[in-house]
């Protein structure tokens, strides 16, 4: 039974848009004991890739981290599949807000150890003790009140393009690296403030509010859904829309609007710019933010040794890159030192600090 891709990125693109027919983006998580992880992962390829879905899931005997791209015609089919495992039944599926018939190429289905990177030992507490989860609304109620720090829960390259008004946007490169930033920074405040927090579905609220709650805050609450879903109630509600910007996404899109403001910056030439994109040297790759007009000044490159390198052949392109890994760069994130308009490093808690 093959258990892989046969399919390259053009060739799968190229069968989607002959189809012509329309597929839904769509993320969902869910904590659980697993005890055969492998099992499950063939199953869902199984059946999954006979209904093309793609998509890149991960399990773990904690659970299952899923973002995927479904056939419109087969969402009912797919739905209907994920009710027949127990612990997924009646699971709350994020649907993206703008849609892409390309978001996903291939159907990645990888068994890890954890579902996300948070460097956390869970059998030191309790990961089922976690916080309140609230809807849109009593969100945009819990945001205005004095007593509320508001944290964002991903990386600086995602809220540096979209955040909610009054954020915490803690500049670090990775999850784990937050966890202990916010729980130093707010320990004076772990009896007096309402922590609340956000992230893109939901699954990282849900391990940081069990491990703040572990460690001693008295009042924590997260968004359910996370972004994606706090912008379908506000469409479907008529709420205000307290986020600004754009919503950072781990597909093809890299982004979709949620406000029309443009908070970000080109990081080469400084004029407001929100899209994220990979400088085109293969040996460097680097993920930044670009504007169109730089984007053809520098040949959608990072800097001007990556154009030169990008112009050579790709055979010599690619006998330079031999025995050579990217750079550990690559996941600075728009940190490299050659842009000079990068997000620069701040004390995100300074407000804070200054409140009795």
């Amino acid at each position: 039974m093959q258990l892989y891709n046969n399919l390259s990125n053009n060739e799968r693109a190229d069968l989607i848009k002959k189809a012509g027919k329309d597929r839904l983006t769509i993320s969902f998580y869910k904590y659980a004991k697993i005890g055969n992880p492998e099992l499950l992962r063939n199953h869902l390829f199984i059946f999954w890739n006979s209904i093309d879905v793609l998509g890149r899931i991960y399990v773990a005997h904690e659970g299952i981290n899923a973002q995927l791209s479904v056939p419109a015609e087969n969402f009912n089919v797919f739905k209907a599949h994920l009710d027949t495992i127990s612990f997924l039944e009646h699971v709350r599926l994020n649907i993206a807000i703008e849609q892409d018939m390309f978001s996903f190429l291939k159907l990645k289905v990888k068994v890890r150890n954890k579902i996300v990177a948070d460097g956390l030992s869970d059998e030191t507490f309790d990961v089922t003790d976690i916080g309140t989860h609230v809807d849109a609304e009593k969100f945009n109620e819990l945001i205005e009140d004095e007593n509320t720090v508001l944290v964002d829960m991903r990386n600086h390259y995602e809220s540096e393009i979209g955040h909610f008004k009054n954020a915490v946007t803690p500049d670090v490169d990775t999850f784990r690296d937050s966890l202990d930033l916010i729980e130093d920074q707010l320990k004076e405040h772990k009896e007096s403030k309402k922590l609340v927090m956000y992230c893109t579905g939901g699954i990282r609220c849900e391990k940081a509010s069990a491990y703040y709650k572990h460690k001693g805050f008295k009042n924590v609450y997260q968004l359910e859904g996370g972004i994606i879903n706090y912008a379908r109630q506000v469409s479907t509600l008529g709420l205000e829309n307290k986020f600004l910007g754009k919503n950072f996404v781990f597909d093809q899109r890299r982004a979709e609007k949620i406000s029309d403001e443009v908070i970000a910056q080109c990081h080469q030439c400084g004029a407001p710019a929100d899209i994220h994109v990979n400088c085109a040297n293969e040996a460097c790759h680097l993920l930044f933010i670009q504007c169109d007009s730089c984007k053809e000044t520098m040949e959608n490159c990072c800097s001007s040794s990556c154009m030169e390198i990008n112009r050579l052949p790709y055979e010599q392109q690619k006998a330079l890159r031999k025995g050579q890994g990217n750079s550990n760069d690559i996941f600075k994130k728009g940190r490299a030192d050659h842009l000079p308009y990068k997000k620069d490093l701040r004390n995100i808690f300074e407000t804070l600090q200054k409140q009795p």
